[in-house]
């Protein structure tokens, strides 16, 4: 019972997602061949509501659910990281045809074929997890 909240936003957030196509694989496809400006709409307007939430934490001083004062991390200098991370991120959205947050919303919309997506997910998080401490971080 102690979970029911989340589980209720997660279902929102699938259902939001879903109606707005976010999850198509068509609309990723035409996304990153720029023949539509759909999903980057969706993602600039998370990326605006992104920092006008992060704008009027630090100006009310929101808490967080615990009390504690919601604080933003420093950027690091070194942005050649970043730039690897976004382009494997960017390889596995194009082959897969979905981000980690649809690929469940997928398989609760009935894709049964997402099934193996999720299964390399989880093995690439393993294979990460084991190599972790080999990785320049």
């Amino acid at each position: 019972m102690k979970f029911l909240k989340f589980l209720l936003v997660g279902i929102f957030f699938g259902i939001v997602l879903v109606k707005s196509e976010a999850v198509s694989w068509y609309r990723i496809f035409e996304m990153f061949k720029f023949q539509s400006f759909h999903m980057y709409g969706i993602i600039g307007t998370a990326v605006g509501l992104g920092i006008l939430f992060l704008w009027i934490f630090r100006k009310f001083k929101v808490k967080n659910i615990e009390g504690e004062k919601i604080k933003v991390p420093q950027k690091e200098k070194r942005f050649t990281r970043y730039i690897l991370g976004g382009t494997i991120f960017g390889l596995g959205w194009a082959l897969a045809g979905a981000c980690p947050g649809p690929m469940y919303i997928l398989l609760g919309t009935g894709a049964s074929s997402i099934l193996i997506v999720i299964a390399a997910a989880l093995l690439g998080t393993f294979v990460y997890g084991l190599l972790r401490g080999k990785l320049p971080h």
